[in-house]
């Protein structure tokens, strides 16, 4: 894949001190369309994450934690997939009372 980098793209990534230059050099600077898309999509990635480790320790399928929740098995699959988006309140619902786990949030 370097290959198809520009010299000047390959000598910042190789002076990049840090993850957060390195993600600036690739995707911009945060406040930027490119940084704030990518982030949006890393964010959705590690929640469907949490949900699907969460769900699988607790030993329940996707049509059960469905069931629990009063939703669809093909929701939780999508959300699991982060094939759509989800709203504060169903994320409260899948991990508290779907399966039983604490939700905080930390704003910067």
């Amino acid at each position: 894949m370097e290959k198809y980098l520009s010299e000047e793209k390959k000598q910042a990534i190789r002076q990049a001190r840090n993850v957060d230059e390195l993600l600036d050099i690739e995707y911009g600077k945060i406040g930027t369309k490119e940084r704030d898309d990518f982030e949006e999509k890393a964010n959705m990635f590690a929640i469907s994450e949490m949900l699907r480790e969460s769900r699988r320790k607790a030993k329940i399928t996707q049509e059960q934690l469905a069931k629990k929740i009063g939703t669809k098995k093909s929701y939780i699959s999508r959300i699991e997939n982060g094939k759509c988006d989800i709203q504060l309140s169903t994320l409260f619902r899948i991990f508290q009372t779907g399966l039983g786990k604490e939700v905080r949030f930390q704003i910067y």
